[in-house]
């Protein structure tokens, strides 16, 4: 909580309360002198501030987080009870003996509270329900803000661990890619060497973020795609169309890897026959219309022996729940040996969430 926030509400409890005090002595003035008015306000002010400060800020928070409102309204009955009999007494020892109304026995001073007592009963119920109506709502704001930055920093670890998952594994790919081409061709080892170091730049540099902007996350793809090609060569037909010319648009970042991954990684290997992929992406309107296609031999080849995705397509299905929930449609298809990615994905126009 900040002290502009603190200060603010101490501002408001003071005005509060002097709101209450004028009441009651214009009130009591009307049908006492002011000395017995300025005593009876200040008792009156005095008690009912220390038994609902002590109501809202001790048992009500307790209640609220250990879910006792139950007891707390047992309370608050015995408060207002306890409030009104104060009262009472203030009005009897005040008020009527201020004019020297009262008898001498104790005894015969049972009316006159039990009079004080009942009046009193629909003063008390108001201070005690305004002071808890008030004190109930601040703690239902801060509950449900601490909810909320609870469930923010849940939000964030879950996307941290899923990147971090995702990261290694590119980096791992285009290495053993490298490694690879050192042996037969160490010009194109080079080139893919450069390609590599802009993956590696963006994913070091503009990967701790929860959004990016869509053109820089569209340059990361076109070179894992160009790295792909080279590496396949001839064996291997890539088809890939961008038209992403929005640069004010933002995505989360490497949301699409394992898609374009999956499509290279389970393209057809059977001899005779050459597999293709297809990359479409195109940014219209505030989405992103993202399809990846490719040939595969083996239908089992995208899932495991439980039937559930392989570790990539967990993890985007886990963010696009996490950071785009009733904001994308995601439909595989896995028939004819073809497999069919299509994504439709609502983009943000700032880069805050």
């Amino acid at each position: 909580m900040t002290k502009p926030f603190i200060l603010r509400e101490y501002i408001f409890i003071i005005i509060f309360w002097l709101v209450f005090a004028a009441a009651v002595y214009i009130n009591l003035q009307a049908t006492s002198d002011k000395v017995s008015s300025i005593y009876q306000t200040i008792a009156l002010v005095v008690t009912s501030f220390f038994l609902t400060h002590f109501l809202t800020t001790k048992l009500l928070p307790k209640a609220l987080r250990s879910k006792k409102m139950k007891l707390f309204l047992i309370h608050v009955t015995g408060s207002v009870l306890l409030l009104s009999f104060i009262y009472s007494l203030i009005f009897t020892y005040i008020e009527i003996n201020s004019k020297n109304q009262l008898p001498d026995d104790f005894i015969d001073h049972l009316p006159f509270l039990w009079q004080g007592f009942y009046l009193a009963l629909p003063a008390s119920f108001l201070i005690n329900g305004s002071t808890c109506g008030i004190k109930f709502y601040q703690e239902h704001g801060k509950i449900e803000r601490d909810h909320i930055l609870l469930q923010q920093a849940h939000l964030e670890n879950q996307l941290k661990l899923l990147q971090d998952q995702i990261n290694p594994h590119v980096v791992f790919n285009i290495l053993n890619h490298i490694h690879i081409l050192m042996k037969t061709d160490t010009k194109l080892a080079d080139y893919l060497l450069l390609k590599f170091s802009d993956i590696l730049r963006y994913q070091l540099y503009h990967c701790n973020r929860s959004l990016v902007p869509l053109d820089k996350d569209i340059e990361h793809l076109q070179n894992l795609v160009e790295v792909e090609k080279l590496r396949w060569g001839n064996e291997l037909e890539v088809n890939a169309d961008w038209n992403t010319g929005n640069n004010r648009s933002f995505i989360a970042p490497l949301l699409l890897v394992p898609f374009i991954e999956n499509a290279f990684k389970y393209v057809c290997r059977l001899p005779g026959h050459k597999g293709y992929v297809k990359i479409s992406c195109i940014e219209k309107d505030g989405f992103l219309l993202f399809y990846a296609e490719n040939s595969y031999s083996e239908p089992t080849t995208y899932k495991k022996k439980d039937g559930s995705g392989g570790i990539g397509l967990q993890n985007v299905q886990k963010r696009l729940k996490l950071q785009y929930l009733n904001a994308h449609e995601l439909t595989i298809v896995a028939a004819d040996n073809v497999y069919k990615v299509t994504l439709t994905l609502q983009l943000s126009d700032n880069n805050e969430q």
